[in-house]
């Protein structure tokens, strides 16, 4: 009897951790395939997928007028993402009022979330923010922020969405 139960066991054992093997691989599937999609589109595609203001700021460099995106003043807990591609970027929780009127963190949610390009456009020297998936332009980086990274990541509410946290 205990060589049955034993057996059966270990047989219950390799099902689940088969089938959480199989659960990782298609996590790990979808994200490289919204990767490649978000790499491969064409122009055309991303003014198909994104509204015009969207369009403007991620794929033309754009920027949001101050005080006027959707979370500047947000104190609502989750995980902000990226508009184009869903990417993770920021948590709630590294968001603080920098008084610039847009969207301020001192870090981003993991190492290669972000990509930061040296811009010397419209006569000032700064570095870029874009998404470390898509390639979308989310703002800019300055170094006065809070601690404990004194960094400013300063982002256009437009290139992002938010995913509440569950309370």
């Amino acid at each position: 009897m205990e060589i049955r139960t034993l057996a059966l066991s270990t047989m219950i054992m390799l099902t689940l951790s088969a089938c959480s093997q199989n659960e990782q691989n298609n996590m790990s599937t979808e994200s490289n395939d919204k990767k490649e999609f978000a790499a491969e589109m064409s122009d055309e595609q991303w003014r198909e997928k994104l509204d015009a203001e969207e369009y403007r700021v991620l794929r033309q460099k754009g920027t949001e007028s101050a005080f006027t995106g959707e979370f500047w003043d947000s104190k609502k807990n989750g995980v902000y993402v990226c508009a184009a591609c869903s990417e993770p970027l920021f948590d709630s929780e590294t968001k603080f009022e920098s008084g610039t009127g847009w969207p301020s963190y001192y870090e981003a949610i993991k190492d290669g979330a972000v990509k930061e390009i040296h811009d010397n456009s419209h006569g000032m020297m700064r570095t870029e923010v874009v998404c470390g998936n898509c390639g979308g332009h989310l703002g800019h980086l300055f170094p006065d922020g809070p601690q404990p990274t004194g960094m400013r990541y300063c982002i256009n509410s437009v290139s992002l969405d938010m995913v509440p946290k569950e309370e």
